[in-house]
């Protein structure tokens, strides 16, 4: 029987199965014509459609006879003339940029390329590349979805642990084996026990968009394990999925993770492509139109503006680029129903021409748009282009990875001396940084490790990286860590270099929860997670990357102790003001509240702020000056915290501030004592307390006893 075609629509782009038929639309300005390829499941063309339909732009068809599960993929016409920006060629077959479903991952050969490789780049290559290349897939979005909705957690309320849907479980002995590493692993009852008695709010997925092995890294026998490379921008990454259904498997993850009260947040990758630089394979959106989806260097238009180090970088200056962002975030919120985005090397998606621009369409889309507006919006403020670090420029309405954070926090644990001035605007929520603006401290996603760098263990075991296992001859990968190893270089037998790591685990992971802001927690430094000082594990899907589960006594002390700080984060809002410090007494209370002290209980001078010797500071949080409202206008009232950070390699005495007659002041913890508990006792204000050297200390100021006169 023929098959059936019909005019179809332009809208939606993509594949739509509506319950009758499938309508099919892709857009390309520059093509002559548009081929609709469909492939049995083997992979074997079977017909071949002339799409003859084209409005403003978008080529559609409607096949009445079409059915979910389809593989389809297309063929575009147009000039091949690289000078000009035009890269078509027919003989490659091409995945749709709006595909809901990919079948599986490239399979790298020489056909995958416009040109013949050894040859002329002008010359193109005429080889089918069909056999080679991914095929989409026709989805159901049908899913029974029950009372599921997004939980909405307000961002001061929030805790993030970023994490690899593979890495997590695949070496998790309690999750049945044919799930580990898989969507459905992170939706199984061992690891959600895991994230909630942790006590994280919020998992921050490394990519899941469907990515690309680069063909150098496969060759090497390794992959792009992170997956930022991607190729579709609303499928699920087909490699995490265990039934064989992505789709369906990572909505259930969804709502496994919301009936526990966990969001779900990607790390989304907008900026470019899997399709590299000009030498790169021709998989989708080169062969669909070149000039239309990258920004071509004006200068020569075979070569592309490379703001983000892979080759290419996507036009956000382009509608249609625009809109296949904006469609990709609203398919994400509606039809999977994540919580947020934290978008890589949001920079190069702020670029108008050439510099960053806060203003540009970008934001002015997504802000005016009723649905992603209202979720998470994370970025990460930098790209590899000029100006690209723009850390505390992003508007109203944005959270951002606070690199500021990350560096001063550890120069000041390193010991490096004249931190105390930074130190204490990143204590108290960066207020420099996001107040002139507008924002909040909740726009500072505070973090001291992340997935590209040193875990949290090999941040205080390991001065240099050791990538060797890139095969990069250890270029790659970031030089500059502020990183200690305690005297010796990576694993030690030594027990008062393994004590003192500990310790420095404990001081770092206490600074990052009682900081102003939102916490973000490296999955795996709460079970003290090694990648053997790999400091770029991008390409390591191995035991390099998974988490090893098989913890040991100090691993499990370190897991109980991070517990316990959530849980005192989670029981003081004045760890989680939504207001910036005022540092003056507020409502009438006896204190200000925000209050800085030197060691001798006197309140830190300007002189003290900047002075080279100094690595010690203490924090006073005032519970009773709490310049904010609950949901239901009530008052917001909570203890008094003293935090006092010492980074010395000498203990200190330091006096207690003494505020009243019969103040006294009782130990929440002591980073010296492994357990949470260890530490307690109480001391009267004006008293002296030990600090140890490079430890921190929490105390909570107890109520004034009333003396009842005798006689």
């Amino acid at each position: 029987m023929a098959l059936r075609v019909w005019r179809g629509n332009p809208y939606p782009l993509g594949a739509t199965w509506d319950g009758s038929g499938v309508n099919f639309a892709i857009f390309s300005e520059h093509a002559d014509a548009v081929d609709l390829c469909l492939f049995d499941d083997e992979g074997h063309e079977e017909q071949r459609v002339r799409v003859i339909e084209q409005t403003d732009l978008v080529w559609h068809a409607y096949l009445p006879d079409g059915r979910p599960g389809q593989r389809y993929g297309y063929r575009v016409h147009g000039p091949y003339e690289p000078q000009r920006g035009h890269r078509f060629n027919p003989a490659k077959l091409l995945i749709d940029p709006y595909a809901k479903r990919i079948d599986r991952g490239v399979e790298w050969d020489d056909s995958l390329f416009g040109y013949r490789i050894g040859g002329d780049e002008d010359e193109r290559d005429e080889r089918d590349s069909a056999p080679f290349v991914p095929k989409a897939v026709v989805v159901d979005p049908a899913f029974v979805w029950g009372g599921d909705t997004r939980l909405r957690t307000p961002l001061e309320r929030t805790l993030i642990y970023e994490v690899h849907v593979k890495g997590f479980t695949y070496r998790h002995p309690d999750v049945p084996e044919e799930l580990r590493g898989t969507y459905a692993g992170l939706a199984s009852a061992p690891a959600i026990d895991h994230l909630t008695t942790l006590g994280i709010t919020a998992v921050e997925l490394l990519p899941v968009h469907q990515h690309v092995d680069e063909r150098h890294l496969v060759e090497r026998g390794l992959v792009n394990y992170w997956g930022y490379n991607t190729i579709a921008f609303l499928a699920p990454d087909v490699r995490f999925s265990a039934t064989g259904d992505p789709v369906g498997e990572f909505k259930t993850m969804v709502k496994r993770l919301h009936d526990a009260g966990i969001e779900v947040i990607l790390d989304v990758v907008y900026n470019h492509t899997g399709e590299s630089n000009h030498n790169g394979p021709t998989l989708a959106f080169r062969g669909i139109d070149n000039a239309a989806y990258y920004r071509l260097d004006p200068d020569d238009p075979s070569r592309y503006v490379d703001y983000t180090g892979t080759g290419n970088t996507l036009d956000a200056t382009s509608p249609r680029v625009l809109q296949l962002i904006m469609d990709s975030l609203r398919y994400w919120i509606t039809e999977m129903h994540v919580d947020g985005f934290r978008f890589d090397l949001a920079s190069a998606l702020a670029r108008e021409l050439h510099d960053v621009d806060k203003l540009g369409s970008f934001f002015d889309i997504i802000h005016q748009d009723p649905i992603i507006s209202q979720v998470k919006l994370i970025a990460e403020p930098w790209d590899v282009g000029p100006g690209g670090y723009q850390v505390g420029n992003f508007p109203v309405g944005w959270a951002e990875w606070n690199g500021k954070y990350r560096d001063t926090i550890r120069r000041f644990w390193k010991g490096i001396g004249g931190q105390t001035g930074e130190v204490a605007y990143r204590l108290s929520g960066s207020s420099d940084l996001y107040a002139s603006s507008g924002r909040r401290p909740h726009a500072s996603i505070n973090f001291v490790t992340a997935h590209d760098g040193f875990t949290l263990n090999d941040l205080v075991s390991y001065e240099s990286k050791h990538n060797e296992a890139n095969f990069e001859g250890n270029r790659d990968g970031d030089n500059s860590n502020e990183s200690m190893n305690f005297g010796v270089e990576g694993e030690t037998d030594d027990e008062a270099i393994i004590e003192a790591r500990e310790k420095q685990k404990r001081n770092l992971l206490a600074t990052l929860l009682l900081s102003q802001g939102v916490p973000m927690l490296l999955g795996g430094d709460e079970i003290g997670r090694s990648q053997g000082g790999n400091n770029n594990g991008y390409a390591q899907d191995s035991e390099i990357s998974w988490f090893d589960w098989s913890l040991g006594r100090r691993d499990r002390q370190l897991l109980a102790f991070t517990r316990s700080l959530i849980r005192l984060l989670k029981s003081h809002p004045v760890l989680r003001r939504r207001k910036f410090f005022q540092g003056r007494q507020i409502r009438g209370s006896r204190v200000k509240d925000l209050t800085w002290f030197a060691p001798d209980g006197t309140e830190t001078t300007d002189d003290q702020w900047q002075a080279p010797g100094v690595r010690t500071l203490a924090v006073q949080f005032a519970g009773d000056a709490i310049d904010d409202r609950g949901p239901r206008g009530e008052r917001i009232v909570d203890d008094t915290l003293l935090v006092i950070l010492n980074a010395d390699e000498r203990p200190v005495a330091f006096t207690l501030p003494n505020h009243a007659s019969s103040r006294r002041w009782e130990v929440v913890f002591d980073t010296v004592h492994a357990s949470f508990t260890a530490a307690h006792g109480e001391h009267d204000g004006g008293s002296t307390y030990r600090v140890a050297e490079r430890s921190v200390v929490c105390l909570r100021r107890l109520p004034r006893v009333r003396r009842v006169a005798e006689g």
